[in-house]
């Protein structure tokens, strides 16, 4: 694939730096590295150029250019995704949307927020808060993600569970598509039913399709009160079953996370935690949070959740009394994926099944650990059956391109498709799952989605070999 592209030239530079300004313009050793890279795997890719420009405008006259001479071009945001979406893999120019980092509008009439894709999704969901309204998405690394890069993969996170995903709440996108064309995909309002639906389709599409400027965002009132509990299982397969059980009993929580005892301990090691209390007959901790605006009814929903969580059997539960314990757990769950990378569990999987279908998909996990001879660690949003899987094997620290673990991750992804579900919940597929869509897809629903590609991008030149190889 890559001898279909030019190689940049000295003119290609020149043309950068009078778009963006030289000193946007960025082709030393350190530079490259460092946006090579993000936090997939131990995956490096060095592209030829990084590019930081500063409005639609600029990335509009970058496009041109490369769509006319076939340079690949591959967005960025901050660097924290995990499939590979953003690995310059082919060279050529990485777009960098780090300088586009402006709220521009809080519409508090309409509930609203209009906002450039550089934006730190916490620095976003704080300046709604301080208005009294509420972004719910909120992905793990939400103090250093991007709200653009959010929106490339529609993001989830613990709050999914009940408000769901990124999805959810975009409105309106600014685009600018591979020709340098600048589009609007809809209209600032909760309804439409005007033409395809081109913004929905942007939301998830790994900047494959076009390079997103400005996003327009619905927001809804801030709750006022939340619970949280923390409930300790002494059987991984029981904590699994009682997230089907709480849902089957009416209560539907603001958050409810998994993480079983091995990525517990590794985390309270990691960040010197003793907030969690770890017993040797703890298999699995659930994380499960409640809120709303009326306090007398979310306790009478905390005790009723905790009294049907008897019937398993469960260590002695434990309430967070004040913000600081809620954020003292809260910063343990958040933190698990870099800990348990730090240790060596370097691939991770990101899958989705119906709720009731994660026990079955946990001891299948740990069967194929056994089978395939690594080590694996879950945990993630059990509310919406998001389990995040990760594997250790020793001497293989990527996934990608490996035989051994692509033999495994088809096993893994063969189950999860039996299970109902689909190889990526909130991750995207980018380089990573790319080698398994197959195992999900039929061949029209990626003729289809090869002809979307083809649309949008002719020259294939916008993160190209992203979540499929296309075919012209």
């Amino acid at each position: 694939m890559k001898s279909e592209y030019s190689k940049l030239n000295r003119q290609h530079l020149d043309d950068f730096k009078n778009i963006v300004g030289e000193q946007y313009v960025f082709a030393d050793e350190e530079s490259l590295n460092k946006y090579g890279q993000d936090q997939t795997e131990n995956l490096l890719y060095l592209p030829e150029v990084v590019i930081k420009p500063r409005t639609a405008e600029e990335i509009s006259a970058i496009m041109k250019i490369c769509d006319q001479d076939k340079i690949p071009v591959t967005p960025r945001g901050a660097g924290t995704g995990l499939s590979g979406g953003a690995l310059p893999h082919l060279g050529g120019v990485l777009l960098s949307t780090e300088r586009m980092n402006t709220i521009l509008h809080i519409d508090e009439r309409n509930l609203q927020v209009t906002t450039e894709p550089g934006v730190i999704t916490e620095v976003l969901m704080d300046a709604v808060k301080e208005k009294k309204l509420f972004y719910p998405p909120d992905p793990s690394s939400r103090g250093s993600c991007f709200i653009g890069g959010n929106i490339a993969e529609n993001s989830g996170g613990p709050k999914a569970v009940k408000y769901g995903v990124v999805k959810d709440y975009v409105l309106n996108l600014e685009m600018v598509l591979p020709s340098g064309e600048i589009i609007w995909t809809g209209a600032n309002v909760l309804k439409n039913s005007t033409g395809y639906n081109l913004t929905q389709l942007t939301v998830g599409s790994e900047g494959t399709l076009g390079i997103v400027t400005k996003i327009v965002l619905k927001l809804i009132p801030l709750p006022q009160f939340d619970l949280l509990m923390l409930v300790p299982f002494r059987n991984l397969d029981q904590a699994a079953e009682a997230v089907s059980a709480i849902f089957r009993a009416g209560f539907v929580p603001s958050a409810m996370e998994l993480v079983e005892i091995d990525a517990l301990k590794i985390v309270s090691k990691f960040v010197d935690s003793n907030a969690v209390p770890i017993t040797d007959d703890t298999a699995a901790h659930l994380i499960i949070e409640v809120d709303g605006n009326n306090l007398d009814v979310l306790m009478q929903d905390m005790e009723a959740i905790s009294n049907l969580l008897t019937q398993y059997d469960i260590g002695e539960i434990y309430f967070a009394e004040d913000a600081a314990q809620k954020a003292e757990l809260w910063k343990l769950r958040k933190r698990v994926a870099e800990a348990v990378k730090v240790v060596g569990y370097t691939i991770e999987e990101d899958t989705v099944v119906p709720r009731a279908e994660l026990p079955a998909l946990i001891k299948g996990v740990k069967s194929l650990g056994q089978k395939h001879q690594f080590e694996v660690v879950c945990y993630g949003h059990a509310g919406d059956g998001n389990l995040h899987i990760r594997i250790k094997k020793d001497g293989i620290p990527n996934s990608h391109g490996n035989k051994i673990m692509t033999e495994a991750l088809h096993e893994l992804f063969v189950l999860v498709k039996t299970l109902g579900g689909t190889i990526s919940g909130e991750h995207g597929i980018g380089l990573i799952q790319k080698p398994y869509m197959e195992v999900i897809f039929q061949e029209a629903n990626l003729r289809i989605m090869n002809g979307i590609k083809n649309t949008f991008d002719p020259n294939n030149i916008l993160n190209p070999g992203k979540i499929f190889d296309y075919n012209k």
